[in-house]
Formats: structure tokens, C-alpha cells, sequence
């Protein structure tokens, strides 16, 4: 079982943690298999990190040298795989039920945010839901869904939780107009070249239920964007 053989792999590294913290010197990296297994106890140490919220490495590292001495082995190797395969299965409708929960809620906040952020001064809304702000105007031309452009951008979410951020990582980045959300593709053709507009992008122009897994953009987040459009690319 993949499961099975990872944890023992990880066992590996927790045990050699613990040798570490109880004084002992690390073993240096001389040989190319050195590095490969150094590289996979980080890689299967990492994925266990990310699977547990609360772990036993005691028991962990018992369950490791009892397997390998063939002594004092406290589960059977056949109930111990379904014990995994259940905690696992358990954890994924956890995980599932959490998901739901917050993206019913992230739904309800951003129709809650859009309604009275379009009465707010400056706020203009598109027949889509799109609502967005002119905060420069450009003089250049418009981009077309056929068009390549170069833009900054700054997204957050409506509490304010910075989630991308191209001014942030002091690089413009270049798409096509159609190559991203929904909400971009509408906005990205009222704006003029040289313009910087706000965009309040709701969740159906946006990820709506299926963001990125483990990114920041909960299922049905609302989002806003500073978008300044640079260039149409030829």
C-alpha cells in the first residue's frame, strides 16, 4: 500500500530527527545515493507534515523498529493497512464536509459584500455582476478577446488576504485575455492601455466551487484585483 510505504519511509526521517535533537551528529551527504535518499526523507517527511495535523512520532519510531526487529509488533501488518485506508477515508469527508461549510459561507459573504459595495462612489457593476472601479484611465487601445497583454495586478480577497500579487513579486506577467477568469476576460476589454480599474469579481466569474486545493481562494470566494494594463502584446 503506497500510504503504508510512505509512513515507513517517514519513519526513517523521524528517527533520525530525534537522533539529532538528542545530540547525535548528522550524517554528511558524500554520494549521489546519499543525496537521493536525503531528498526523499525531506519529500515523504513534508507530505506527512501536510497529512497530520497531530502526530505521535514516539509511536511512529516504535512501530518502525518493531518492524524491522520483528519483535513487540503491537498491530497486525492486514489491520493495520485498513487502519490507515479508514483514517484517511474519515479525513476526506472531514475535509470534504469543511469545504462545503466554507464555501457556503464564503458565498454568502460575497453577495453580502457585492450588494453594498455597489452603492459605494465610483462603483460601476456590468451586466455580468462584474462591478469595478476606474481608478486611472489609459489612453491606448482596448484588448479584444483575440489579444496577448502585459499587466500588474494585485489580488485579494474581501477580508483583505493577499492570495497573488504580480506587484508584490515586482514582475508584470503576460496572458491572453481569454486565458484567465471569467471576470479578467470581461474587464480586460473595458480598459485602455495605460488604465488601472478594481475589479470585484464574484465567484461565478471567478473559481466559483473549484479553486486551486490548498490555495488561499476558498470554493465560492468573491475577489478583488488592482489590474493596471501595461501593453497588448504583438
Amino acid at each position: 500500500m503506497k500510504i503504508m510505504k510512505c509512513l515507513s519511509l517517514a519513519a526513517v526521517v523521524i528517527l533520525l530527527v530525534s537522533c539529532n535533537k538528542n545530540g547525535a551528529t548528522q550524517k554528511p551527504i558524500k554520494t549521489e545515493l546519499d543525496s537521493v535518499s536525503y531528498a526523499i526523507g525531506m519529500d515523504v517527511a513534508k507530505n506527512v507534515k501536510a497529512s497530520f495535523e497531530d502526530f505521535d512520532n514516539d509511536l511512529f519510531i516504535q512501530g518502525f523498529t518493531n518492524v524491522l526487529d520483528s519483535t513487540d509488533i503491537l498491530i497486525d501488518a492486514t489491520v493495520a493497512q485498513q487502519v490507515v485506508r479508514t483514517y484517511f477515508q474519515k479525513k476526506q469527508k472531514a475535509d470534504a464536509a469543511k469545504a462545503k461549510e466554507e464555501g457556503e459561507k464564503a458565498k454568502v459573504d460575497g453577495i453580502k459584500f457585492l450588494e453594498d459595495n455597489k452603492s459605494k462612489e465610483g462603483v460601476q457593476t456590468t451586466e455580468s455582476g462584474l462591478q469595478y472601479i476606474v481608478l486611472k484611465e489609459g489612453t491606448g487601445e482596448k484588448p479584444t478577446t483575440s489579444s496577448k497583454v502585459k499587466v500588474h495586478y494585485h489580488g485579494t480577497l474581501i477580508d483583505g488576504t493577499v492570495f497573488d500579487s504580480s506587484v508584490d513579486r515586482g514582475e508584470p506577467t503576460e496572458f491572453g485575455v481569454t486565458q484567465v477568469i471569467k471576470g479578467w476576460t470581461e474587464g480586460l476589454q473595458l480598459m485602455n492601455v495605460g488604465a488601472k480599474y478594481k475589479f470585484f469579481v464574484p465567484s461565478n466569474l471567478a473559481y466559483g466551487a473549484n479553486p486551486r486545493p490548498g490555495g488561499v481562494i476558498k470554493p465560492n470566494s468573491t475577489l478583488i484585483f488592482d489590474v493596471e494594463l501595461l501593453e497588448i502584446v504583438k
